[in-house]
């Protein structure tokens, strides 16, 4: 594995990532590459980069997992802004970088999108047509959730409060930042947070399986509304072309993954696309537990294959 830097030209700060190589990784081939996208407030030492980046590594593709901009060790700021436009726009700028590489072959080049970063995945392929496959891990249209859940039902009144709460900044009050979930799984017991997304989030993020110093799901209030006015399914009728995986647990909660995966299956353009349904799983099961991750790469493996060219006969540069 390599970290690297990445430089947005455009807002000047660095995009953090990891890159995982292949066995026997020669940078006299040129390889199929995949961009692997973390979850809502996640980083890339997390299910993206040390879960699914170093699998599909071991399978041969070159894996790059980046850390969202102003999260994780990605530059911007002020942090903790979670901006759907910007999430897919750093999709663009590590493409730049990745086409860069004498060793990545520019035309196979896939994404692999965990939970919001689903949602980013699906969303950056429709307009960024370096993205030859779309695959997602209990993928989440991060928009309706903040127009849903995340709002209390109640979007008007979050796009009000947060309204508020940016004009209390721009006259010098502190940033509010929201902790998006409680400090430990027996907090959330407690107070009756035993909704299955929303306890096993904690129980992932809160807890040494899954805490990272970078994964803090934490979210900045007055820079949510964007999110809120949001739509990563939006045009995927007419733009989503690429061939599409999309993996969901049955055992449903209110984060939405299995929702929106039926829901992106239906709707995308794609001549290829596929549904998996993982039976008794969750959608944390599937960001680390060894037997779902395992199905869920039992049929990644082979779509990307299929898509992106045959990892294990890397071909020689030209």
């Amino acid at each position: 594995m390599k970290s690297v830097k990445i430089r947005n030209k455009d807002m000047d700060w660095d995009i953090a990532a990891d890159l995982h190589f292949p066995p026997d990784f020669s940078e006299g081939n040129k390889y199929p590459a995949i961009i692997s996208a973390h979850p809502i407030g996640s980083c890339k030492e997390q299910t993206s980069g040390n879960v699914y980046g170093a699998a599909l590594a071991k399978e041969g593709f070159v894996v790059i997992a980046f850390d969202a901009s102003f999260q994780g060790a990605s530059g911007g700021t002020p942090r903790f802004i979670e901006d759907p436009m910007l999430r897919v726009e750093d999709f663009r700028h590590v493409a730049d970088y990745l086409v860069t590489l004498p060793y990545v072959d520019e035309d196979r080049i896939g994404v692999l999108g965990i939970c919001g970063g689903g949602g980013y995945s699906i969303n950056a392929a429709m307009t960024e047509r370096r993205i030859k496959a779309v695959g997602t891990i209990t993928g989440v249209n991060y928009g309706r959730l903040m127009r849903e859940g995340f709002s209390g039902f109640n979007p008007i009144g979050a796009l009000e409060a947060m309204a508020k709460q940016r004009t209390t900044e721009a006259r010098g009050a502190e940033l509010h930042v929201d902790d998006l979930l409680p400090p430990s799984p027996e907090d959330a017991k407690r107070r009756g947070l035993t909704e299955i997304d929303v306890y096993e989030a904690t129980e992932y993020y809160r807890t040494p399986r899954g805490q990272k110093p970078h994964g803090a799901n934490r979210s900045l209030l007055s820079h949510q509304a964007a999110a809120v006015g949001w739509d990563a399914f939006h045009l995927a009728e007419l733009l989503l072309t690429q061939p599409l995986m999309a993996v969901v647990g049955d055992k449903v909660g209110a984060f939405g993954a299995y929702r929106d995966g039926c829901e992106i299956i239906g709707r995308a353009r794609s001549d290829r696309k596929e549904l998996v349904v993982l039976p008794g799983w969750s959608h944390y099961d599937l960001y680390d537990k060894p037997e779902p991750v395992a199905l869920a790469l039992a049929k990644l493996v082979p779509f990307y294959r299929e898509h992106l060219g045959n990892a294990q006969s890397a071909r020689k540069a030209a």
